[in-house]
């Protein structure tokens, strides 16, 4: 019954005409809120040319907006290099992306959810596609109730190139490094008349070797674990688009998309311990195959008025994942085993959303919509042991399915209007989720079905046309991920394994900032402190099983708070040099006593990156970047710091060809070190790669007409823009 209500409610506000969207908002109307624009529309509001450098930023009132059209690593890097670059971000050696020391955030490819960036997953699929096609980053730390409330720390919005010119257009580009990666990839765009084609077809190889040592002291004694593995892999994205303008009002669009990542890597582990568990050497094989495919249909339909509108969107997803290894142990003392084992997880993810929009009501705008998704998990481990490869049996305690749907239905509105120089946007989002989970192998099931509202306030004050101050809040919440909850042990190693836990509840977050805005010119600065405070963080607990054998799961704790100040500063130190400069003082709380750790523990850290571009000539272009994470905690440790220095060199040959030279991991310094130090386990963990390469390559245009400047496509209601 409550179901029932929560959408006859919904549509009801649907269907009131006096109902509208706030502004129109950027290609990255984001997920759960208003539909993305079709790729070959024209912006309703035109917003900022910006002519500037490569680092010039734009803010609205409740995101900033990052070009990346002058990033050189974004030019033949990954995307995990891309967002390296930009201010909150912070990206570790495994693709893991944090916004201010959270590692809950959610990513959105032009506005929309993607399989590829749910799940154990992103941080491989972050760095193996290529960031050549992305236009500008949005960070959104404190999003609207228009939004998804998923992600505590916040959402990051990718947005690609789109091209606007008529006729016939592309671009082909090519890069390839000294140490045998190479990437590539041509788009093209067909305008005439009512009709747009577009499409995108992408390659790239990668290839990685990567180090890991694990010092450990349990009640067993102390062990040494080093392991040296290459990683070698390709990863293909395909997309083809249309749109047709039905009548003068009236859009419809069509999208289909294709991505596949594969992986195989090797490893040569070896083994030492002084307590009872026996010393070992092991050699693995292991191949990953994730394939991504998507279809979706869009309607829009143009009132009176350039932001007077009503959109729908219609999806389907199915990302199927695969991981299969095989490995050989060899033991100082017993048998030797051979071991098949392998995880597979299939997702089906269907959304519809639907957004109505009208300014002008009570001398303010109004948005409203719904947001419908339905997914589905499956997921299978299997795995056999055996004295040799051809004498395997299939072994119980690695074989398991488990399923897991999530159903959640959505409606929200929100509310803006200026008073002169002050402006107001307040919002409500209200869900319905409906969970169920099916341990086949175990026999064990569960449902968990809850109603949530998820306010947020989003205030703007102009002092004059250089200065601007913004505060806001939201509510946020980080629902446990689907092997969060699944109880089976997964078997990775003889010395780890992972779990589950079917009675994790959801991470609620209340979320603060006030910030200062100065622009003049092409300088910039942002100032902006934050608080947030958590109840129910969901974070792993690592626990000894004896002679030496971890066991990973999931736990909520008490409560975190943590809050800081971020500063960055954009602009130009002579007619040729410009900069791009951001800090961030983090403080972190979080009580773990609820789990038998220490009760409150904290710490202060500091992170920041630095960005220099070189416009030598009218032809010549250098670019030096560098970034400095800070120190995190965890329940019952820390992970270190880690930094980071590229360099980058472009040579325009004339408005359609131009070269690039770029250095990754210039001075060789990029690892992940990660403590754990509780009364009765002590273990580091410290992992590296040769991330450090030099990559050479190529961008073409071709096809007529000009191209469009950059567009910040902020709506009318932008603070400070």
């Amino acid at each position: 019954m409550r179901l029932k209500t929560i959408l006859f409610s919904a549509a009801a506000i649907v269907a009131t005409p006096c109902l509208a969207l706030a502004q129109t908002a950027a290609p990255a109307a984001a997920q759960g809120g208003p539909s993305a624009a079709p790729k070959s529309a024209p912006a309703a509001v035109e917003g900022v040319t910006v002519t500037g450098d490569g680092a010039a930023m734009r803010s609205s009132i409740d995101r900033r907006s990052y070009s990346v059209s002058n990033d050189l690593s974004a030019r033949t890097g990954s995307i995990a290099d891309a967002l390296r670059n930009i201010p909150s971000v912070e990206v570790d050696v495994q693709g893991n992306v944090s916004l201010r020391g959270d590692s809950n955030v959610t990513i959105l490819i032009d506005g929309k959810p993607s399989g590829m960036f749910n799940g154990d997953g992103r941080g491989d699929a972050l760095q193996a596609m290529p960031a050549d096609q992305i236009d500008r980053v949005e960070v959104m730390t404190n999003p609207s109730a228009a939004f998804r409330p998923d992600g505590t720390a916040g959402i990051i919005n990718l947005v690609t190139k789109q091209t606007r010119k008529p006729g016939a257009t592309g671009t082909l580009r090519a890069n390839a490094s000294t140490d045998g990666r190479y990437n590539g990839g041509v788009s093209g765009n067909y305008v005439n008349g009512k009709l747009t084609l577009s499409g995108d077809a992408g390659f790239r190889h990668e290839q990685q070797k990567a180090w890991q040592t694990i010092d450990r002291t349990t009640a067993a004694g102390t062990s040494s674990q080093d392991g040296v593995f290459e990683n070698d892999g390709d990863m293909v994205n395909l997309r083809g688009g249309i749109d047709y303008d039905l009548t003068p009002k009236d859009r419809l669009s069509g999208e289909v998309r294709y991505r596949r990542m594969q992986f195989d890597t090797t490893g040569d582990e070896t083994y030492e311990t002084t307590g009872a568990f026996p010393d070992y050497t092991r050699a693995t094989d292991a191949a990953m195959k994730r394939d991504n495919k998507a279809v979706s249909a869009d309607w829009r339909h143009q009132f009176k008025g350039s932001e007077h509108q009503l959109t729908a969107h219609l999806e389907y997803e199915k990302t199927d994942f695969s991981r299969n290894s095989t490995a050989f142990t060899d033991y100082s003392a017993g048998a030797d085993a051979y071991e098949l084992f392998g995880f597979g997880a299939d997702q089906e993810r269907t959304n519809f959303k639907t957004d109505y929009a009208r300014p002008n009501v009570g001398g303010g705008t109004l948005k409203t919509g719904l947001d419908f998704e339905w997914v589905k998990n499956d997921y299978d481990n299997h795995g056999s042991t055996g004295p040799s490869l051809g004498a395997q049996t299939l072994d119980p305690a690695r074989t398991n399915r488990f399923l897991f749907d999530q159903d959640v239905y959505a409606g929200y509105v929100t509310y803006e209007k200026a008073f002169g120089d002050f402006t107001a946007q307040g919002g409500l989002r209200a869900e319905q989720v409906q969970i169920n989970g099916n341990q086949v192998t175990g026999g064990q099931t569960f449902e968990n079905d809850y109603f949530k509202v998820y306010p947020s306030l989003h205030l703007g004050y102009t002092v004059n046309e250089n200065n601007t101050f913004k505060g806001s809040y939201s509510r946020r919440v980080q629902r446990p991920q689907v092997q969060d909850l699944n109880p089976y042990r997964i078997y990775q190693d003889p010395q780890n394994y992972r779990a589950g836990n079917p009675y994790l509840k959801p991470q609620v977050t209340d979320s603060f900032e006030l910030g200062w805005q100065y622009r003049k010119g092409p300088a910039y600065y942002l100032a902006t402190a934050y608080y947030r405070s958590s109840e129910g963080v969901v974070t792993d607990v690592v626990r000894d099983l004896g002679d030496g054998v971890l066991l990973t799961t999931r736990e909520n704790l008490n409560k975190s708070r943590n809050g800081g100040l971020e500063l960055v500063a954009n602009g130009r130190l002579t007619p040729k040099i410009t900069y791009n400069v951001s800090a961030n003082a983090f403080w972190n709380e979080i009580d773990a006593g609820n789990l038998g750790f220490s009760g409150t523990r904290s710490a202060t850290t500091l992170s920041g990156r630095a960005n220099v571009n070189w416009q030598a000539t009218p032809k010549d272009f250098f670019q030096i970047n560098a970034f400095t994470s800070g120190k995190r905690l965890t329940p019952q440790g820390h992970r270190e710091p880690f930094q980071m220095v590229n360099l980058g060199y472009r040579r325009k040959v004339n408005d359609k060809l131009s070269f690039v030279v770029t250095v990754q991991d210039a001075l060789d310094s990029f690892e992940d070190k990660a403590v754990t130090d509780a009364p009765t386990l002590k273990d580091v963990t410290l992992r590296t790669a040769n991330v450090r390469a030099i990559f050479f390559g190529f961008t073409w245009n071709f096809g007529g007409g000009k191209p469009r400047p950059e567009q910040f496509d902020f709506g009318s209601g932008a603070v400070g823009g």
